[in-house]
């Protein structure tokens, strides 16, 4: 794995030991304009474009690197690390990545699934995933009963759709499918949030009623949506699977971010006795457990998108 310092070279295209002398002078409390107008002998003449970048890049590798080791613990306390997820985490090259990787061994909150998998119910979710073949309704009855809590079968696949929700929104190769979906092909929709808004936020006029592709907003015009967000000025949604007139998909259609879903799990609708519970899943999956937009939004500010 390479240094931090040899990763910043790379990315700059620029030499190891410039890197390693602004990093020095960075660290020993310098600021961006001394070193460009004062100390050029040591970094080779790096101007202040260059090295606030290589600054914005330190800190964020260093607390990736930080993040990575973190986590590193974590699932190493928990017995879990295996040699491919520990190459999968040591190679993970930005924060969104490394964070998916994390999700399946986050400590988290007793959720629907939790609660759905305690109730022994996880066996009916293997079961009608792996053989749509299936009968939800009849399958489901096997798990009625006291011992679990679990009142009749409609309550027993509820719980079955809530633990294959869990696992497709935890699969970090899935989720990275659908951020470069989003990215390439979603629709940045900007309005004012509500009309007592506007005059306060007349500085965020622009964006009253703004709508642009993701992949080719300025990251300056993407800050002042973000910020006029956090104000809350402006309303702000990523929007995929509409054209550029804005119209919907028709209802017989798939979205496409469903449709990845399904890919990514070799699942096709044949008509057969469980494939319309299990296409219910899939669209519960990206409508309601996934939020690609906000992390696609984040990763174009930080220039990864």
């Amino acid at each position: 794995m390479l240094s931090v310092v040899e990763r910043i070279a790379a990315e700059l295209e620029i030499a190891k030991g410039q890197v390693q002398a602004a990093v020095a002078l960075l660290d020993g409390g310098a600021t961006v304009p001394f070193i460009a107008r004062y100390r050029k002998d040591a970094t080779g003449s790096m101007d202040d474009n260059q090295l606030r970048v290589l600054e914005e890049r330190l800190s964020y590798i260093r607390e990736l690197d930080d993040r990575r080791e973190t986590i590193l613990k974590s699932i190493v306390e928990q017995g879990k690390l295996t040699d491919e997820l520990n190459i999968a985490l040591r190679s993970a090259k930005t924060k969104t990545r490394l964070e998916d990787l994390y999700l399946p061994y986050k400590p988290k909150r007793r959720n629907k699934a939790q609660i759905a998998i305690e109730a022994g119910l996880e066996p009916l979710a293997d079961s009608l995933l792996n053989n749509p073949e299936l009968e939800p309704q009849v399958e489901a009855q096997a798990y009625i009963g006291t011992e679990g809590g679990v009142p009749d079968a409609r309550a027993a696949l509820d719980g079955a759709r809530s633990i294959l929700m869990e696992r497709f929104s935890e699969n970090a190769e899935l989720l990275e499918k659908l951020r470069i979906e989003v990215r390439e092909h979603g629709r940045l929709c900007v309005s004012l949030a509500s009309e007592d808004k506007r005059q306060e936020g007349e500085k965020f006029a622009d964006y009253f009623d703004y709508s642009e592709r993701l992949n080719r907003i300025p990251s300056h015009r993407m800050l002042a949506v973000l910020r006029g967000r956090n104000e809350d000025v402006l309303r702000a949604s990523i929007k995929v699977g509409e054209d550029e007139s804005e119209n919907l998909p028709t209802a017989k259609s798939v979205h496409p971010c469903e449709g990845i879903v399904q890919q990514h799990f070799n699942y096709k609708h044949l008509g057969r006795l469980g494939d319309d519970w299990l296409k219910n899943v899939f669209v519960w999956t990206w409508s309601v457990k996934l939020e690609i937009g906000r992390a696609a939004c984040r990763e174009r500010v930080e220039g990864k998108g």
